[in-house]
């Protein structure tokens, strides 16, 4: 978070007091905690790539710094403040964020099922916790928050824009429609997207995913500034299989409609769309006309140099699915700033004087819009963009945008830079809307928002397929689903469970010794691999053993592996870990936290001095890639401990380092990390209380007995492993350039 298609995991990386209950992974072990973890996937040239150095001491990132990220993966640093605690480069390479909640999931399902999360704990290289969600916690993240309504204001905007544009100061010299194509009158070719463009704002195009079933028009003769012009708009509905084509609309130059066609489904309507479309159930009933036959139809109509005009002309095609050579989009053809689009309603006002997609019309219609676009197109070849600059289109459609939302106008800028700017705004600003898949059961004020595509399913299946048709055609997607959270008693009986968990698996037993062996130089000997909680001598067997609890897991394997099987005072000892049900997948889970992506690259070292910062730094040529240090401190005191965290940006370097300082110049201990920095800070939160005996059996509640007896499938270790395994399918399908964060938020 290398290939085009490689997510190579550069991800986010990045307490306050609540009673306690279901956590969020990432760390907390506090009430309502929630997690998240972020990866990019990257184009092949300048790829978007995230920089995630954030050891701070609580592993945590709040949701307003979490809003910055998502603003500025939105708009860009020519728009909005860069974020506070990480740095997104080549932001211009990002081509779609998507975030997955896991709503009813937590830090402690993370960690209770570590083994059964096996793709979101590889892939995602940085975990962190987020503070406690409030009531809607997706508003607090995308920084939507309840704002006071002025009034109504439509009267404000009536009337043609034209007139405001003696009111607004020109720069032609600056305008992104100069920048593109100049000053003077350009030809119709000089208008069409080139074959880059098109593959950049996700039009079909053959051979690439996603149009293996597509039919290509067949129009593959000579264009030249005299080629036909037809407008072309599209309604769909919403069925079990996506978005689906339910009318056509194809105007010729003149104006003259020469198909507009009803098309039936294919597959269960679920949504007709009406308030877009305005197609209603009784209005399709008696159509028989298919999507093949528009096909068809259309590749009849076409000539070979014929040019296709339309707005968001890739959406159209794609519910055609149809490929197109030669496409003319007029939400790219008058250019925006950063990036944006305008809407075709704002530009019919702007441009022709016209109005279109009127609100007391039911739906739009399709041959109005698809002649529309074909006027935009014509006057932009006519009167050329020296004429269209001229207009200051970007200021009207601030003026606009503020009025209609009851603001007082202000400058584009300024309005992003607001800290209260949420993404939601941010999305409008590019003409873009939000994706938001989510269970029927589920409420969010989201779903009210006019910039806002709402999907709402019957089941979490059901939300997976719509996700992989939707998510694609959306810049920003949030896709969430449901799963029952554990009850409180279960709660707090599998917090007491997995506490105890990771405190046996940092416990060693060792022995036997001899009677009159020496207790001190012991003592020095096991607290050279790490900080000891606790250490006492066993009698209960013929010889004397020793009890030693570490303070990290890190600790308790490497007296493991540097002990067991040796000859210290006089006698070859063995060291192990006590054997309970808890502790009996130990050497697996050891394994797996050791190729924990968050851990590869991280080294612990036992036995660091004060000053070991201070000589580190002298001698940094020799640590190649080192990023970070992390000197734990006592929380008492203040003091630091005895040992640390070296990350390195690479696994060879890591190694590198450890074979260094464990040589005879340094004389360290170590061994590479098991445990990421939010797991010590949810250790740091067991009550002395709730630490049982080592090797005291704890008898599991019977619900979760019988559950796993029976394996039913709504169980959250098989919903753990099931839909682990499904939500990285669907992940693997992003396309390049693709920021995707998982959310684990917690419940109350």
């Amino acid at each position: 978070m290398e290939s085009q298609r490689e997510r190579a995991g550069k991800h986010l990386k990045k307490g306050r007091k609540r009673r306690r209950g279901p956590n969020m992974l990432v760390g907390a072990a506090e009430a309502m905690r929630a997690r998240w973890e972020l990866e990019e996937s990257q184009p092949e040239a300048k790829k978007a790539r995230l920089s995630t150095i954030l050891f701070v001491e609580n592993c945590e990132v709040t949701h307003e710094q979490l809003c910055e990220l998502l603003k500025y993966a939105v708009l860009g640093n020519s728009s909005v403040s860069k974020p506070s605690w990480c740095q997104l480069f080549h932001q211009n390479q990002l081509n779609n964020v998507v975030i997955f909640v896991l709503q009813g999931m937590s830090q402690l399902h993370f960690y209770r099922f570590y083994m059964e999360f096996g793709f979101l704990r590889k892939a995602f290289t940085h975990k962190f916790r987020l503070p406690p969600p409030s009531s809607n916690f997706l508003n607090d993240i995308i920084g939507l928050q309840k704002k006071q309504t002025i009034g109504d204001l439509s009267k404000m905007v009536e009337g043609s824009l034209l007139s405001t544009s003696s009111k607004v100061s020109i720069s032609l010299q600056n305008d992104p429609i100069i920048q593109k194509y100049g000053s003077k009158k350009v030809g119709l070719t000089r208008c069409l997207l080139t074959k880059e463009e098109m593959k950049t704002f996700h039009f079909p195009l053959q051979g690439f995913p996603y149009c293996e079933n597509f039919v290509p028009t067949k129009c593959n003769g000579s264009i030249t500034d005299n080629s036909p012009l037809f407008g072309l708009d599209c309604e769909m509905c919403l069925t079990s299989k996506g978005r689906e084509l339910t009318r056509i609309s194809l105007v010729a130059e003149g104006g003259c409609c020469v198909m507009d066609e009803l098309v039936k489904p294919d597959n269960k309507i679920l949504d007709y769309l009406t308030s877009f479309s305005g197609i209603t159930k009784k209005i399709l009933n008696p159509v028989t006309t298919k999507l093949k036959d528009v096909q068809r139809q259309l590749k009849a109509l076409l000539p070979p140099d014929a040019v296709l005009v339309g707005h968001s002309l890739d959406l159209d095609l794609r519910a055609l699915k149809m490929i197109h050579p030669y496409v003319i989009d007029t939400s790219l053809l008058y250019v925006r700033e950063q990036g944006r689009r305008f809407k075709l309603k704002f530009l019919a006002k702007a441009i022709l004087g016209k109005d279109v997609q009127c609100p007391d019309r039911l739906g739009h219609d399709a041959t109005e819009d698809a002649r529309t676009t074909l006027e935009l197109a014509r006057y932009f070849l006519k009167y050329g963009p020296r004429k269209i600059a001229e207009l200051n289109l970007e200021a009207l459609a601030s003026h606009q945008e503020l009025l209609a939302a009851g603001q007082e106008p202000r400058n584009t800028a300024e309005v992003v830079q607001q800290p209260n700017t949420s993404v939601l705004e941010c999305l409008d600003l590019m003409g873009q809307k939000l994706l938001f898949l989510t269970r029927e059961a589920e409420t969010s004020e989201l779903s009210s928002s006019r910039n806002c595509q709402t999907i709402k399913c019957l089941s979490n299946k059901e939300v997976l397929e719509q996700a992989r048709v939707e998510v694609p055609l959306f810049p920003f997607s949030i896709v969430q689903f449901s799963f029952e959270p554990f009850s409180p008693i279960f709660t707090e009986e599998m917090n007491k469970r997995m506490r105890s968990k990771w405190t046996e698996m940092s416990t060693v037993y060792a022995g036997p010794f001899s009677k009159y062996c020496n207790l001190r130089a012991l003592k020095r000997l096991f607290k050279s691999f790490g900080p000891v909680r606790s250490m006492s001598l066993v009698l209960e067997t013929h010889q004397p053993h020793l009890c030693i609890q570490y303070e990290v897991l890190e600790a308790a394997q490497l007296a493991i592996e540097s002990l067991d099987g040796i000859l210290v005072e006089g006698a070859c000892i063995k060291v192990q870990r006590p054997v309970t049900e808890l502790t009996l997948d130990s050497s697996n889970l050891v394994k797996e936290l050791e190729q924990d992506s968050e851990n590869r690259g991280t080294i612990y070292l036992s036995g660091v001095s004060q000053t070991f910062k201070e000589h580190l730094m002298q001698q940094s040529n020799v640590f190649l890639g080192l990023e970070a240090v992390i000197l734990p401190k006592d929380l008492k005191s203040g003091k630091q401990k005895t040992y640390c965290f070296l990350k390195f940006r690479t696994f060879g370097s890591a190694q590198r380092a450890l074979n260094i300082l464990k040589g005879k110049d340094w004389k360290l201990k170590g061994r590479h990390a098991l445990t990421p920095r939010h797991l010590h800070a949810w250790l740091r939160g067991i009550p002395p209380e709730s630490r049982r005996t080592p090797g005291v059996r704890v008898i599991p509640p019977p619900s979760e007995k019988q559950a796993l007896q029976v394996l039913k499938v709504d169980h959250p270790k098989v919903a753990a492993w099931r839909w682990g395994r499904k939500i990285g399918k669907l992940y693997h399908s992003l396309g390049p350039g693709t920021l995707c964060l998982i959310l684990l938020p917690g419940t109350k």
